[in-house]
This record gives structure tokens, sequence and C-alpha cells, in this order.
């Protein structure tokens, strides 16, 4: 299997943390990869591995906030276009015009816009447990078991009530939500949200974006996309219910596939080689010209 490599990347006057794979190949077509929370590029470190034996060059950073060199205080500075330009500007430092992009969680979110806003540079869209951000946030606005399932958002706005959850008796909140996750993987987790801060930053996405998250601020955002476009999506995710999923889509104009698994939200780690087998189909079935 092909090796993960870890270097930082200047972009944006930060630096970044990233992983790489297949970067000995640069006829390779491009692929980025990104995390949600409370995780970091670690998740991504053996499909990266496999998909660098099928001839991709892939990039995973830890984004904004997970990587010490790019955390800034203020969760102004978490908006989901400034993550999203973040990411169009580690392709730019690595040289990736164009490329596949995947994102899990808040790394949809991030995905969703990175498309909206350069739809130029992306080849393909793979999504994962988040849907259409625009049902998505529906969803949160009148559906009631997405409404519960989102209940844990407003813990998480509190500054301080929610890293003393989090973060409290050895992290005991942390190691709960990563219940299902491998324990070398954890332990990778821990290295980067024991440091001063780093949850903090990690809670700052939800902060910097209450808006996009209220209820009360229904309205659609991104619009129609016409990438091609699969979602992932587990059906017993704790956090993202079915109206959210169902409801996307009529905004998906190009090619659109749903792929329903019986696994939870963190569907790298509970079902890996189907995941991985799903990301392959939808790269392979479109390549680059």
């Amino acid at each position: 299997m092909g090796q993960c490599v870890t270097r930082e990347i200047a972009a944006r006057g930060m630096t970044f943390r990233c992983r790489l794979s297949g970067v000995e190949n640069p006829s390779a077509e491009p692929v980025i990869l990104l995390h949600g929370f409370p995780e970091t590029s670690a998740m991504w470190a053996e499909p990266m591995a496999k998909l660098a034996d099928e001839g991709y060059r892939c990039l995973a950073p830890d984004q904004r906030g997970y990587s010490p060199g790019a955390r800034p205080e203020a969760a102004e500075n978490y908006t989901y276009p400034e993550l999203a330009l973040d990411v169009v500007a580690l392709a730019d430092a690595v040289g990736f015009r164009r490329l596949h992009l995947i994102g899990h969680d808040w790394g949809s979110i991030v995905g969703w816009e990175a498309i909206r806003t350069h739809p130029d540079r992306v080849q393909s869209w793979t999504a994962m447990s988040v849907p259409h951000v625009d049902a998505f946030t529906a969803a949160i606005a009148d559906d009631p078991d997405q409404q519960q399932r989102s209940q844990y958002i407003g813990i998480f706005l509190q500054k301080g009530p929610a890293e003393e959850m989090l973060c409290g008796n050895d992290f005991a909140g942390l190691r709960a939500a990563w219940a299902s996750i491998p324990a070398i993987l954890v332990e990778e987790y821990l290295k980067v949200f024991s440091v001063p801060g780093a949850v903090t930053a990690g809670l700052n996405w939800y902060r910097g974006n209450a808006r996009l998250l209220d209820k009360r601020d229904r309205g659609d955002r991104f619009g129609p996309f016409s990438h091609p476009t699969l979602l992932i999506w587990g059906n017993q995710d704790i956090a993202v219910g079915r109206a959210g999923v169902e409801r996307s889509a009529p905004y998906m104009r190009g090619p659109y596939r749903v792929v329903e698994l019986n696994a939870g939200h963190w569907l790298i780690q509970e079902e890996p080689e189907r995941v991985y087998q799903e990301i392959l189909v939808h790269l392979r079935a479109n390549r680059m010209k």
C-alpha cells in the first residue's frame, strides 16, 4: 500500500499541517479530502494510501483551527467562506488546478461552499454525512427529527461549558464521541485536541457559522449544483437525519447518487471498505478529460 507523508504547507499567511500521498506521480489526478469535527486529516490516511496505489495524488489538510500554524482566535475567522478559501489556496500551493473533492461532516459544508464559489476547480464531489446545505438547514428549521439531532449545536455555541463538557475528566466527552473509532486514531486525535486552544478552535466552526445553522434563519444560500456528486450517509447517524438527505435531490442538476449505509456518523471508520469502494467508483466514473 502507498504511504502518506506529513508536510507543512503555507497558504493565506498561515501554515497548515497536511497529509499527502501519491505526490511522486505528477500526472495523477488530484484529490483533496476534508475532515470535520472532532477529527483531523488522520481520518483519511488509509484511503489516501489506497488511492495513491490507484494513481491519484491526494492532499488532506488539518484545516483552520486544527493546524497549530493556522489557529486564529476569534470565531468570526471560521466562517465557511473563509474555510473554503483555505482549500482553494492549498490547492494552488501544491499545483492542483482541477481536482476531485471529498468531505465529511464540516468538511462537507466547506466542500459544498468550495464548489459553489469555485466550480471550475472541481471535477467531482463526494459529500459524506452532510447533504446539500440548503436541504440540511431547511430540515433543521422544520423537521422535528432533525431538530432533535441538532440540539447539541446549542451547547457547542456556549463558550466555556462546551469546552468543559468535551475536555473535562480526561476528555471524556470527546472519547465518548469517538467510541466507535479505533484506539490508535483516538490517540492521534488527542495529540491535536490536547493542545490548549485546539478544542475551542474546532468549536469555532460552529460559533463562526451560527447563523447558517440557526433554524430561525431559513433560506437558500447554496442553490443548485451541476457537478457529479456522490452523497454517502449512514442511516444511524446521530447528527444527520433522513429529511435533509431526501430534500437534497432537487438541488442536483448533474449526475447524483446517494449511498445509504447501515452505519452511524463515523462512516470511514465504521464501513471503511464500502466507503472506499464507493469513492473509487465515483472517481473512476468522472475522470478528467
